[in-house]
């Protein structure tokens, strides 16, 4: 009974003639291509993204600036309000806005999960070139290209043994976008060295047991389920810096990439070179970013 309501609802008025956009309209349904439109999109382009970006908990981009755009849920009942000439989407659309959607001939780009750096660039272009703004596309692919570049380490250096932890212990899987910036900015995921998947446990025990050189902790470490990401006994870990890692930086490319490379380079230029005969001085150290990123996503809704 929908969608035949909204068909009449939708329906153009034959009497109006409107003129035609250079640029076509889109509605963005997912956190990442949120990012990415603010920044590749005309601002009267982009009429709403998702709600999601508008949360502290999963935004990936600047609160201010998400703020600044209409936000919707996904329901089609907004989405067709709008009147958009594109969605965007990831692969959770669900079934009843797909329907709705396509008996009103509004097409609908859908974009998988992004679990490398190639692949991000590869949809920051394809979002630039549906906006129409292709050059702006390629401007933000420089700008992620000049990023890693800056945080590669030094020639013959040896990748630094990290654990990405996350909220409840849980790890990143070898094939994702956090891994990949791990090995251009000069780390070793020791994680997936021992064979762990996406959103594997790492238990607190293993971790004492064979520590890392770093654990990013990319949770709240002072919320009530991810108290271990900070536990005493972890301070017992003499030769291992502990660094908080913003979870915004972990699910999305796009721009979200600069920053993560960045924080990725300024943890490695703070852990400290090995001593004669091998061993790690020091003593552990938590310590944050100098200019701390944007208030961290939980959407899991995935990454461009």
């Amino acid at each position: 009974m929908l969608i035949p309501l909204l068909l009449s609802a939708c329906a153009p008025n034959s009497s109006v003639h409107a003129a035609p956009r250079q640029y076509p309209t889109l509605v963005s349904l997912n956190p990442c291509s949120d990012a990415v439109l603010a920044e590749v999109a005309d601002p009267g382009q982009l009429l709403a993204i998702s709600s999601y970006s508008q949360n502290p908990a999963s935004s990936s981009m600047d609160l201010a600036r998400a703020r600044q755009f209409r936000a919707v849920s996904g329901s089609a009942e907004e989405v067709l309000a709008l009147r958009p000439d594109l969605v965007i989407s990831d692969q959770f659309l669900p079934p009843s806005t797909a329907s709705a959607l396509a008996a009103l001939a509004i097409p609908v780009e859908r974009l998988p999960i992004a679990s490398s750096v190639d692949e991000s660039r590869a949809q920051v272009l394809r979002l630039a070139a549906l906006a129409g703004h292709p050059e702006r596309g390629r401007a933000l692919v420089a700008r992620i290209d000049a990023a890693l570049a800056g945080a590669a380490p030094p020639a013959g250096a040896a990748p630094i043994a990290a654990v990405v932890w996350q909220s409840g212990g849980i790890v990143p899987g070898p094939r994702s976008l956090i891994g990949d910036l791990l090995r251009r900015t000069g780390f070793r995921q020791i994680s997936a060295t021992r064979g762990m998947k996406q959103a594997d446990v790492l238990p607190l025990e293993e971790m004492l047991a064979d520590p890392p050189q770093v654990i990013l902790a990319a949770g709240n470490a002072l919320g009530n389920e991810d108290r271990l990401l900070a536990h005493p006994a972890l301070a017992e870990l003499r030769a291992t810096r502990r660094e908080r890692y913003d979870p915004a930086l972990l699910w999305c490319g796009g721009g979200t990439i600069v920053r993560a490379a960045e924080r990725l380079a300024e943890v490695r230029k703070q852990v400290p070179l090995p001593l004669a005969g091998g061993a790690r001085g020091g003593p552990v150290v938590w310590s944050r970013p100098k200019s701390p990123p944007p208030t961290p996503p939980a959407s899991g809704r995935g990454e461009l």
